[in-house]
């Protein structure tokens, strides 16, 4: 295993305790900001729908405001918005290098993609259900949970998937402006070196990273579908 990584990927071996680090920051800044903007996009997302008008608890006010700041967001492109993030990333986190200053834009640039994923899953829920659930006697809460969140979850696996493997490709964007993980390993030694063997290793790694994911939110989609 040495000898063919000395033959075909020098240096990679030159740099691999830098890269082995990488990845671990690549998976702390998926990890953690896939979180954040999970149960924010999913609260923010359900709010949408049961707020739009003829839902359970239509207010065009709250619905306007979010789907605002939802095509504002969207709208920005993350290498633009992780910069002009910088002030403001800064005064929450402290700093804005490093995956700790990364964090904060991820969770801003992946939550309203979230959030219109989240708005198309449950606004496939047939009416037909929650006009029984209401002639039931169910709460907003009630309905909210037993049937939106519930009968939707095959739709939310597929969005989840979706959302992480957009999140894994902002990862590695974040690396641009010194946001650490793959990205930034790439861009340093890939693309200012040109050690094309650190590129194409790195990009194996993100495939493997996507096919895992997308392996399991394809279990989970199967096992809740009904």
């Amino acid at each position: 295993m040495h000898s063919l990584m000395t033959q075909y990927t020098p240096n990679l071996l030159d740099y691999w305790p830098e890269f082995i680090k990488s990845i671990g920051e690549t998976l702390q800044m998926l990890f953690l900001s896939g979180i954040y903007s999970f149960v924010i996009g999913l609260f923010l997302g359900t709010v949408m729908v049961v707020t739009r008008k003829g839902n359970i608890l239509e207010n065009v006010y709250i619905y306007r405001i979010i789907d605002s700041l939802v095509n504002l967001f969207r709208s920005i492109p993350f290498v633009i918005l992780i910069t002009a993030l910088i002030p403001v990333t800064k005064l929450v986190v402290g700093t804005f290098i490093g995956v700790k200053g990364a964090i904060f834009p991820l969770i801003i640039g992946c939550t309203p993609f979230f959030i219109r994923q989240v708005d198309m899953a449950l606004s496939d829920i047939d009416p037909g259900l929650i006009e029984a659930a209401q002639s039931m006697g169910l709460s907003p809460l009630g309905i909210i949970f037993r049937v939106y969140l519930k009968e939707s979850i095959p739709g939310l696996a597929r969005s989840t998937t979706i959302t992480t493997v957009s999140l894994l490709g902002l990862t590695a964007m974040g690396g641009a402006v010194g946001g650490g993980g793959l990205g930034s390993f790439v861009i340093r030694y890939g693309h200012n070196r040109y050690y094309q063997d650190i590129t194409y290793v790195s990009v194996i790694v993100i495939l493997i990273f996507v096919t895992i994911i997308q392996f399991i939110g394809n279990i989970i989609i199967k096992k809740t579908s009904h």
